[in-house]
């Protein structure tokens, strides 16, 4: 019986030891380490939202492949795109079943404290595109009493609701998994606009003015397209090399030639943190 007592206290010090022995390695757990180990960063994204992601003769192209490429060579690493409806791509970063969410995203006070973005890249802001021929919308408000299109589980959706319920007239709003669904809609005339941020529409109204045009002034408020990961401690490391690595593209030229290749223009968009006007 004595024995049996030593064997069980020993045997419970040492299981007590080994418990002890692991909660410093999963307290110190790090993204950063990981990705450089595995020799990539696997990213989140969906592939319809040009000029960022989108696909030409099966290829993925946008600023979203180029941008990441040199991302990935900062970081030593290879970087591994997948695409996937949008509504589901958050969902998936939380259940870490990859790195990073590409999108862009609009950065928001509630994604914010959801979420930890990395510096921003684009400027945001939601405008209109409808039908080029289309001469009874000339300011956004004439949306009004009309049935408007956006992208489902997006801040641009959510910005469109709020300000079309201002208007003095009920606005249809039609919610669509993927962009270029509602921007067919759109040349069919199903819906009078889309709401999208003003880089996405300029794009394709650039690429088929016969179609498309965009309203101007944009409706929303002053906005930022950012890259997320996790927000939690062992994500940190991977945020801070990504901004390290997006400051040094700031300062060498790369991210606005980017910007003027993509976007048109060069934008200025803010190097640190900040804090979201909605």
């Amino acid at each position: 019986m004595q024995l049996d007592s030593l064997f069980s206290k020993t045997f419970s010090g040492l299981c007590a030891a080994m418990a002890l022995a692991i909660v410093p390695l999963a307290a110190h757990a790090d993204q950063l380490a990981d990705v450089k180990k595995a020799g990539e960063l696997v990213v989140g994204t969906e592939l319809q939202f040009a000029p960022f992601d989108f696909t030409e003769n099966g290829k993925q192209k946008g600023m979203n492949s180029e941008l990441f490429e040199q991302l990935g060579k900062e970081l030593g690493v290879k970087v591994k795109f997948l695409d996937l409806p949008w509504p589901s791509v958050l969902p998936g970063l939380e259940a870490k079943k990859f790195d990073m969410v590409a999108g862009p995203i609009i950065e928001t006070k509630a994604r914010k404290e959801r979420y930890h973005f990395v510096m921003p890249i684009a400027e945001a802001t939601v405008a209109l595109m409808i039908s080029a021929q289309d001469d009874t919308i000339k300011k956004p408000e004439d949306i009004s009493g009309k049935t408007v299109g956006a992208g489902k589980g997006s801040a641009q959706l959510e910005e469109l609701k709020v300000f079309a319920a201002t208007l003095p007239a009920k606005v249809t709003i039609r919610e669509y998994v993927d962009n270029n669904q509602a921007y067919a809609d759109l040349a069919a005339k199903r819906i009078v606009a889309v709401a999208n941020s003003l880089p996405n529409i300029s794009f394709v109204a650039a690429e088929k003015p016969n179609l498309y045009k965009v309203v101007q002034p944009p409706f929303g408020k002053k906005s930022y397209f950012a890259f997320l990961g996790r927000k939690d401690a062992d994500s940190d490391s991977l945020i801070a090399a990504l901004d390290a690595a997006m400051l040094k593209m700031h300062d060498d030229g790369r991210l606005a030639a980017l910007q003027k290749k993509w976007l048109g223009a060069e934008m200025d968009v803010p190097k640190a943190d900040f804090d979201p006007s909605w």
